[in-house]
């Protein structure tokens, strides 16, 4: 189905989720506690209040079962996310969108500037939900990471298709096709 210029709530109702490249500027408001950064765009959810009043008990109790959920350290919902390790921030944006069982999920730069056991958790994540038959669509420059979790791999080049290889394709190959020479 066609989704054109559709705005951020219409997607989501789609079932579309998003885990942006840059946390800090299109993921989290760092000034925001935790469980405020834990539902951003979906505060219009009738889990989160009626009548433009938000239920800041049921936002809070929301954010702990992810922190939780998701090993966020440390475990305090009440704590300013700029307070947060880089993974931290990380895993608190991916279970904000995981959390929500979209059909289709859009990840860009899944794993940047976090630690090697943030990145382990979050791939588990991502493959949970590929296993679970979810649409992912992974952006990436970690070729590591693009192999790793990927089933098909496209590669683009000056904004065009180059070629599209499986997961087990060498890294000679993908190379290649990654400076615009199709292998």
């Amino acid at each position: 189905k066609p989704i054109g210029s559709a705005d951020p709530a219409a997607l989501r109702a789609l079932g579309l989720a998003h885990i942006p490249e840059d946390r800090h500027h299109m993921g989290l408001v760092l000034k925001f506690e935790e469980y405020e950064n834990s539902m951003l765009g979906y505060h219009r959810d009738v889990k989160y209040g009626r009548a433009g009043m938000l239920d800041l008990d049921a936002m809070r109790k929301d954010a702990i079962e992810k922190i939780e959920k998701y090993d966020i350290r440390p475990p305090n919902a009440r704590l300013k996310t700029a307070n947060f390790s880089g993974g931290n921030q990380q895993k608190i944006v991916v279970a904000r969108e995981i959390e929500r069982d979209p059909k289709a999920l859009l990840i860009g730069q899944p794993t940047r500037g976090v630690d090697i056991g943030a990145i382990e958790f979050i791939h588990r994540r991502i493959i949970e939900m590929r296993d679970a038959g979810k649409a992912i669509l992974l952006v990436s420059v970690e070729l590591d990471e693009i192999r790793a979790l990927s089933d098909r791999i496209l590669v683009m080049f000056a904004g065009h298709v180059v070629g599209e290889k499986t997961a087990d394709a060498g890294e000679q190959t993908l190379g290649l096709m990654m400076a615009g020479i199709a292998a």
